[in-house]
């Protein structure tokens, strides 16, 4: 791609098991898909030739953005995955763009700084995806260690090389600590680094997911990551260390309780934007 346009596609399904309807849910007032929207529009407005769009295969989605003043865009009810949401929305735009962030629609705390953060390493540093992560101190890992023992495979760890690229994803905690008492005595931080499932895709990465022969490490019964598709296959991709401003942070939105949870961290620490 010869161009530099930036697009934001925010994926958002209407159908939710545990939170019906989740993209319309408010949150502190506000309806989820409007937040995420917001962050986006943020983002666009200090990058040039930067531009978002919700991609729904819901009417009721779309008939929500087109009133307030949101762009949208109808894409397939096949899409299994929101990478396979992005990549449709990506294929209607009459340009292509050269740099694609995949923001997911139950992510209402996103700080617009971390997309920021992506950009500006896209621009600086060759690579095919572009994702963030968050180095642990003890305390930090301590609490991963105990989530572990009750949901041993939600959370990924990533091991990365001198110049900041991923080696290595894992559902399991990597890399291992044989002499934690020295590890601890030695640095304020572990060496566990925490992966943010955030991803920015130059377009040729994007369309290159589909026709790549899928690693040994995708299937759930195994450690169900599509990331290593990429490094299975020799693609580089960039980690970027988040940096949340000592802000607290949440996963994505899947239930009553999480919509509780952001309420309660956008009443503490405010809006985002």
């Amino acid at each position: 791609m010869t161009n530099d346009k930036i697009l934001i596609i925010i994926p958002a399904r209407y159908q939710s098991t545990r939170l019906p309807g989740k993209p319309l849910v408010k949150i502190a007032g506000v309806e989820m898909i409007k937040r995420v929207a917001a962050i986006a529009a943020h983002v666009c407005a200090n990058n040039e030739n930067a531009s978002y769009k919700v991609a729904t295969d819901d009417e009721r989605i779309t008939d929500f953005c087109a009133a307030n003043d949101i762009p949208a865009v109808m894409t397939s009810d096949t899409c299994r995955s929101g990478t396979e949401r992005c990549r449709d929305a990506v294929e209607k735009e009459s340009e292509k763009p050269a740099f694609i962030i995949n923001l997911q629609g139950d992510n209402p705390l996103c700080p617009p700084s971390l997309l920021q953060s992506l950009i500006d390493a896209w621009k600086s540093s060759p690579a095919d995806v572009f994702t963030p992560y968050v180095h642990l101190d003890w305390a930090e890992y301590d609490r991963l260690l105990e989530s572990k023992k009750t949901t041993p495979y939600s959370g990924t760890t990533v091991l990365i090389d001198k110049d900041g690229y991923a080696l290595a994803f894992s559902k399991n905690v990597i890399p291992a600590i044989r002499k934690p008492e020295k590890a601890r005595e030695a640095s304020p931080k572990s060496p566990v680094r925490r992966h943010v499932g955030l991803y920015a895709y130059t377009y040729d990465a994007l369309e290159s997911y589909f026709t790549l022969p899928p690693s040994p490490y995708e299937p759930d019964m195994i450690e169900g990551l599509e990331q290593m598709r990429f490094l299975y296959n020799g693609r580089k991709i960039k980690m970027v260390e988040a940096d949340y401003g000592g802000r607290k942070t949440t996963g994505g939105v899947d239930s009553p309780e999480d919509v509780a949870r952001v309420e309660a961290i956008i009443a503490e620490y405010g809006e985002l934007v």
